[in-house]
């Protein structure tokens, strides 16, 4: 098995990291490869940019206005973007509901809202989780009753990303208590603007507001506005998670973080030696990067599969969420006791006050925090552990 790309690829790369280099903002790419605070206008600037040049979805196919891309190619896209220090684009539009959209959405639905995807001016946010159904999401209460022709929603979502920028959400709702838990969820599309949608903030252990909670008080919905059949929502959701834990492997965004910390552990600080003449740091650094090229590999072979993701996604989920909780702690580990002193005020760009340490201890404890959480969204790792014996292994 040949494992190095082909001249054909690697062009394809060069191609790539010029586009970067000529279009990438200055002011954006600073304040990625320094982990600043995100900024939602920095986002949409990035996907108008990308969408302008064609290259705004790399996972969707050309007939809804993608790029057609490969598998491999959109991973060195992404590989590239990452070292580049652009943005990530919004997973819960680009990677999520749209590929539901494309495949059990009728033609109208996709008309009226893939489009704004494409271009970034509608974001999107996910309804799933709720307090009490999380891992267990099956267990969701969060009604919808069919009243004069649309849907008349009530309950509450948790643990919303993102939802304070949101245009809309898709949401699993329970249309029926009948049979199996599973079999009474719908697949629906909500606009945040509608009366009755309440969005509170949930604030972080770094202080940050990411996360949200999402009321629905007699929320109004267009029947039109359901994706494929009522009842059948659960299907459709796991086919998103699918694509969900597929992105949550991170493979670019690890080895741009990976190339950091080599960069931060082979500098000197206050006169001691380079942290990586430090024979277990360089250990245990060492193996991380053969787990992160083991991935990377393990990812391509599932895109290339012609079935789509399927429930070898979990591996890539698992593998991904826990390689990236390693590198956060050992960034947080290489810049010291300076990491303890968190300034959230220094995660704006253009920052002058007081600093402990280097830009690199900036958001080490923030980020070490925040991305604990790798390892549950997406579906836990016990979760997909569960879902690798049963549907893989076959146990």
């Amino acid at each position: 098995m040949d494992l190095n790309y082909t001249a054909e690829q690697n062009a394809f790369r060069a191609d790539v990291r010029q586009f970067l280099q000529d279009h990438l903002p200055d002011d954006i790419r600073e304040r990625v490869k320094k982990r600043l605070r995100p900024d939602k206008a920095m986002t949409e600037r990035w996907q108008k940019i990308l969408s302008d040049a064609g290259w705004g979805a790399s996972t969707w196919p050309t007939e809804f206005g993608g790029t057609g891309w490969s598998p491999i190619q959109q991973l060195i896209f992404e590989e590239e973007c990452a070292l580049a220090g652009a943005p990530r684009q919004l997973d819960f539009g680009l990677r999520m509901v749209a590929p539901v959209i494309m495949t059990f959405g009728n033609e109208k639905q996709k008309q009226r809202f893939l489009p704004g995807i494409l271009t970034g001016e509608d974001w999107w946010c996910q309804g799933y989780s709720e307090p009490g159904s999380g891992s267990d999401l099956a267990s969701l209460r969060t009604s919808a009753k069919l009243e004069n022709g649309g849907y008349v929603v009530n309950g509450q979502k948790t643990w919303t990303t993102l939802g304070q920028h949101a245009d809309w959400i898709f949401c699993l709702v329970r249309t029926s208590t009948e049979g199996k838990p599973q079999q009474g969820i719908s697949f629906l599309l909500i606009d945040m603007k509608s009366p009755g949608v309440t969005v509170r903030p949930i604030i972080m252990l770094d202080g940050e507001h990411e996360i949200n909670e999402v009321y629905f008080d007699n929320v109004k919905v267009p029947a039109d506005n359901l994706i494929g059949e009522e009842n059948r929502g659960w299907t459709y959701a796991k086919f998103l998670l699918g694509h969900e834990r597929t992105g949550l492997a991170n493979v670019g965004q690890w080895k741009s973080l990976m190339r950091r910390l080599k960069e931060v552990a082979h500098e000197e600080r206050d006169g001691q030696r380079p942290l990586m003449e430090n024979t277990r740091f360089r250990d245990r650094l060492a193996q991380l990067d053969i787990e992160l090229r083991a991935l990377e590999l393990t990812t391509l072979r599932v895109l290339t599969n012609d079935a789509g993701p399927g429930p070898q996604a979990s591996i890539l989920k698992i593998k991904g969420s826990e390689i990236g909780q390693s590198l956060f702690e050992l960034l947080m580990e290489a810049t010291g006791q300076d990491a303890i002193a968190h300034i959230p005020d220094a995660l704006e760009l253009g920052y002058d006050g007081p600093r402990v340490g280097s830009e690199d201890a900036t958001p080490a404890t923030g980020d070490y925090f925040n991305m604990r959480k790798l390892s549950i969204f997406g579906g836990s790792n016990e979760i997909q552990r569960n879902i690798i014996a049963q549907m893989v292994l076959g146990l």
